[in-house]
């Protein structure tokens, strides 16, 4: 699976995922300090220990890998095989200690059958906990314990908590699906937006360049033969090249006609797809064209370093218009991620378009909060 790391709703799911699986797997490696407690030798405590320990560390580690989809596979079949190992060797180790007085192998293995579901599928899972189901019976029968009493811990404790276990890892992966599928929205919407412009700039140019090279091509049949007429072409042709690079001047620069309140609707839909609670408040009454193309500019980049730059929770987008001033807010709260600088390139870029017309953009972080305040002035 392809997820952001530094996503920071994902990592706090992950958190609480990794607590959750934790405590409930884990918990089953409690009682075994029971049989711990009750092993009359010292050097067979001290075995146990050493086993034990190893077997939580390795536990861990999966249990780390399971809630970790970014990481990579010969790493997570690395903390899988020192699982197993882990496993194999707390039967000499673990096996022995409290023999008879408390069945202390049989709680390692009701932890290893809880542990089915992130190591294996379905089916494999059941030939796994039927093993470990085994392995029980049989240190159980060789340190003379009671079999039913450890078939009980390993197969029903471990049923259940391999129950809870595969609970936990479906509901982690269906938010790692909800945040790839919000990932692609927003993946998708930029997209459209770049095709949007491809077909602008195309139904702009397409029938000035084709006018233009028929002109081209008229012109230099005319030279040997008329060029009065062939340079009236070439003005022609001049003129019309000057008339397509204005156009797409105007394109590029956002002074076509733009629909502020649409580009609002636009930008919030795609943070909220994103997983931003976003509130806009829209600016009252119309704004000429050039100062709304500004804007609508300016929102672009500002929702761009949102979704890009920051790992922000919620965005609140605020226009408000102020005699022959239009002041537009945005503020969201990833300031504390990698967030755009004073030298931004699209900032930098905000800032050289609006200064013509006597427009300001600045960007800080205050109180853990991102702050881009841009202000064009409304032509009297």
């Amino acid at each position: 699976m392809t997820v952001d790391a530094a996503d920071r709703r994902l990592r706090r799911a992950r958190q609480l995922t990794l607590l959750s699986l934790a405590t409930n797997v884990g918990t089953t490696l409690l009682l075994p300090c029971v049989g711990l407690s009750r092993e009359p030798e010292p050097w067979r405590v001290a075995l146990g220990v050493l086993g034990l320990a190893g077997f939580a560390a390795a536990q861990a580690a999966v249990l780390h890998a399971a809630v970790t989809p970014w990481l990579a596979g010969p790493a997570r079949r690395r903390r899988h095989a020192a699982l197993a190992v882990a496993a194999l060797l707390s039967l000499p180790l673990v096996g022995p200690v409290a023999a008879g007085a408390w069945p202390t192998w049989a709680w390692l293995g009701a932890s290893l059958v809880g542990m089915s579901p992130l190591l294996f599928r379905p089916l494999p899972a059941l030939l796994a906990a039927a093993g470990v189901l085994g392995a029980s019976a049989a240190v159980t029968l060789a340190t003379g314990g009671p079999l039913p009493t450890a078939l009980l811990v390993t197969g029903g404790v471990g049923a259940g908590v391999a129950a809870v276990t595969w609970l936990q890892v479906w509901f982690w992966d269906l938010v790692v699906e909800a945040r790839q599928g919000q990932a692609a929205r927003a993946r998708l919407a930029a997209a459209e937006e770049r095709l949007r412009f491809a077909r602008d700039v195309h139904d702009l140019l397409g029938h000035d360049l084709t006018v233009i090279a028929l002109k081209a091509e008229l012109a230099e049949r005319l030279a040997p033969v008329d060029a009065a007429r062939a340079g009236r072409e070439a003005a022609e042709v001049r003129r019309l090249a000057g008339s397509a690079l204005s156009r797409v001047r105007e394109a590029v620069h956002g002074y076509r006609a733009v629909d502020l309140a649409e580009q609002l609707a636009a930008v919030g839909e795609v943070l909220r797809s994103s997983g931003v609670r976003c509130t806009v408040v829209p600016v009252a009454g119309e704004l000429p064209a050039p100062v709304a193309a500004d804007l609508a500019a300016v929102l672009r980049e500002a929702g761009t370093n949102v979704l890009r730059h920051s790992r922000a929770d919620w965005c609140r987008i605020e226009l408000a218009r102020e005699d022959d001033l239009v002041r537009m807010t945005v503020r969201n709260d990833g300031a504390a991620g990698a967030g755009p600088d004073a030298l931004s390139g699209g900032l930098r870029g905000l800032a050289e378009r609006l200064a013509p017309a006597g427009g300001t953009v600045r960007a800080y972080a205050e109180d853990g909060v991102f702050h881009l305040v841009a202000t064009v002035p409304v032509p009297s």
